[in-house]
């Protein structure tokens, strides 16, 4: 479309209408735009208008046809169909696309060159600097996970700067862009921000060197009272009411709100942060904060929800905040948690008091850290029987809200994983080891700065061993479903497992994909996601060669018995007990919630049987209930499985 220059007659109606201008001769128009719709309009530099031909309809039904209306416009480019009105500074250096809708704001500048947030470096964990992660609008949970945790690899993080300086150098410009179909309303100063399409903005305050990556598949929106600056923000977010960040990367699909604060911090997809505060902390998928009184500091954290009043410190008024810590996936702590780094909690356990002991219980996954007394007790492997743990596992692939396509986030959603297994597998080692050397009589034992006792011990062992035939079990039957030939075609899976941010990969193609970047043969941030989504899509038969060594390991047998039926029988006999054994746990967890106690505030002005009616009317019938259903349901699928797999093998 070839836009024409304006006319005397045009000069002289826009004159006539409040327009005025530094020269006429710098401002082309669609050919067919009606000028009615361009009134008290100010133009400097080159400006291009599209035509008004199209009405918005508003909340509450009203219609505002398309135009330009009280306005001041330097260097500035409008497509089809927007609206722009009382703008009460100016918009500068912009191309504005088709379909926009922008109202009621103060300024909309870009101040020379500028990358948009792109370049920007995040120091996470060490608030004093040396794992920063430099963010741009392509970074992935696992490309922040290098840059932050693989500093002993020099030319590696140089080379992970390079892909994301590329990145940066490709998105700097000295003109910002607002995608087709926006939304601004009754928002102060933008400086410096590229608005992808469909993005949504009402009543920020100030918002500055960033980027929103919005989509139409998943909008972005910035809520009322936000301040935002040196950041970016992916597909599918929102943050809301009064939030504030500074040098903050936010993932896709993720909510922030509720006045929330955070500085220097990485947020992946689909977390939740509410109320309270972080500093320098890398939020792995699905970290979840609601509560006010809540502070997330210099951690590493995913899979994970903070209870209210939950705190870390990561400063022991020496030599400044740089102490950090880790909870690995899954995670929880309750009201009023603390732990003093450097600590790191093993996954999926709960940190219920006060630790200051420094804990590391990373090899004890599923565990209870309970305070006592100003000390840590431990009880190894107990959360495998929770009914919270099942629950959790089941709701996040239910409540990753990421469009289909373009994922950039890596994430398995697996309880029981070569990752952790082979943790417990150790725990499973570091118990025996403790019963053996202390004696199976004593009372406590002691671990890591936290005690045990020994009917948690003895428990933790049957746990653990039954968590870990369960997994073999599955693993078998999902071969056999596949092949009757067992031997794995590649022994690339063996070794150790790693969660790098919420992908569950062998360590071994971890490192042979940083040797290749450092060696140059992966030469940009495309070629090193690719190489990280086929590690995701081969999960399944890089898990069989690992699992397949442990069911020799675990169960002392050689391929060659692995040829006859009874001890596959014999295998599938004791996955089916595993099964069974933990859903029975499952369910009598389930069943505390339905306990008399748990009843207590139910049917304020009657008797027992009121209280009995109010809480079935509110929370249902423990045997109607979904979860313990599909526990049934569970225990009857797979002791049919079962069954049948015994029945062939016979």
């Amino acid at each position: 479309m070839e836009y024409r220059n304006l006319s005397q007659v045009d000069v002289a109606q826009l004159e006539e209408q409040g327009c005025t201008a530094e020269d006429w001769s710098m401002v082309s128009v669609h050919p067919q735009l009606n000028l009615k719709y361009m009134r008290h309009v100010r133009f400097s530099g080159e400006c291009r208008i599209g035509q008004f031909q199209k009405s918005f309809t508003l909340p509450g039904g009203i219609h505002k046809h398309s135009g330009l209306f009280h306005v001041t416009l330097h260097n500035v480019s409008i497509g089809d169909n927007c609206c722009v009105e009382n703008i009460k500074n100016y918009i500068a250096n912009y191309d504005i696309e088709s379909d926009c809708f922008i109202e009621n704001v103060d300024i909309i500048l870009v101040d020379g060159p500028t990358r948009f947030g792109n370049g920007v470096e995040v120091s996470v964990l060490n608030e004093t600097g040396g794992r920063e992660v430099t963010i741009h609008n392509q970074l992935s949970a696992q490309d922040a996970y290098m840059q932050a945790m693989y500093r002993h690899r020099p030319i590696l993080i140089d080379r992970l700067k390079e892909f994301a300086d590329e990145i940066a150098v490709n998105n700097e410009s000295s003109r910002g862009r607002i995608g087709h179909n926006s939304t601004i309303v009754d928002t102060g100063y933008i400086k410096n921000l590229y608005i992808g399409p469909w993005s949504k903005i009402e009543g920020a305050g100030k918002l500055k060197n960033g980027s929103l990556m919005s989509r139409k598949e998943s909008p972005v929106h910035i809520g009322y009272g936000v301040i935002a600056e040196d950041f970016i923000v992916q597909d599918g977010s929102q943050i809301e009411d009064c939030t504030t960040i500074s040098q903050v990367y936010v993932g896709q699909a993720c909510v922030l709100g509720h006045g929330y604060s955070a500085s220097n911090s990485l947020f992946f997809c689909n977390c939740q942060e509410e109320n309270g505060e972080a500093c320098a902390i890398f939020a792995g998928p699905f970290t979840v904060t609601h509560h006010k009184s809540t502070l997330l500091i210099a951690g590493m954290f995913s899979f994970m929800n903070a209870g209210s009043g939950s705190n870390q410190s990561n400063h022991m008024y020496k030599l400044g905040p740089i102490h950090q810590g880790a909870m690995e996936r899954g995670a929880k702590t309750t009201s009023d948690s603390y732990i003093l780094w450097p600590a790191r909690i093993g996954a999926f356990s709960l940190v219920m008091g006060r630790h200051s002991t420094n804990p590391d219980t990373s090899t004890l996954p599923f565990s209870y850290l309970i305070e006592k007394q100003g000390e840590t007790w431990l009880a190894p492997a107990v959360n495998l029987r929770s009914v919270g743990t099942i629950r959790d596992a089941q709701k996040w692939p239910k409540r990753d809200l990421r469009a289909k396509d373009g994922q950039l986030d890596l994430v398995n959603f697996n309880l029981l994983s070569p990752y952790t297994i082979d943790k417990m597998v150790q725990g499973l080692n570091v118990l025996e080891q403790l019963k053996s050397l202390s004696g199976a009589t004593s009372d406590t034992y002691t671990y890591q700065s936290a005690k045990i006792t020994h009917s948690a011990l003895e428990r933790g062992i049957q746990l653990y061993r039954m968590a870990i035939e369960k997994f073999l079990g599955n693993s078998l039957i999902s071969r056999l479903e596949k092949t009757r030939q067992l031997r794995p075609e590649s022994d690339t899976g063996e070794g150790d497992w790693l969660d790098l941010a919420g992908l569950i990969t062998p360590h071994s193609l971890i490192t042979q994909l940083m040797n290749d970047i450092e060696q140059r043969h992966v030469g940009s941030q495309q070629e090193m996601n690719q190489r990280l989504c086929d590690i995701q899509q081969h999960y399944y038969d890089l898990e069989w060669s690992w699992a397949y060594k442990l069911l020799l390991r675990f169960y002392h047998l050689t391929e060659q018995d692995l040829e006859h039926n009874e001890v596959l029988i014999d295998i599938i006999r004791r996955w089916k007990e595993a099964v069974v054994g933990l859903d029975k746990m499952l369910y009598k967890d389930a069943q505390k919630e339905f306990s008399l106690s748990t009843k207590t505030g139910f049917g304020f002005d009657g008797n027992t049987s009121t209280a009995e009616a109010d809480f079935a009317e509110v929370r249902g019938q423990f045997d109607s209930n979904p979860f313990v259903t599909a526990i049934q349901e569970h225990i009857r699928v797979k002791s049919a499985l079962g069954e049948e797999w015994i029945r062939k093998l016979s």
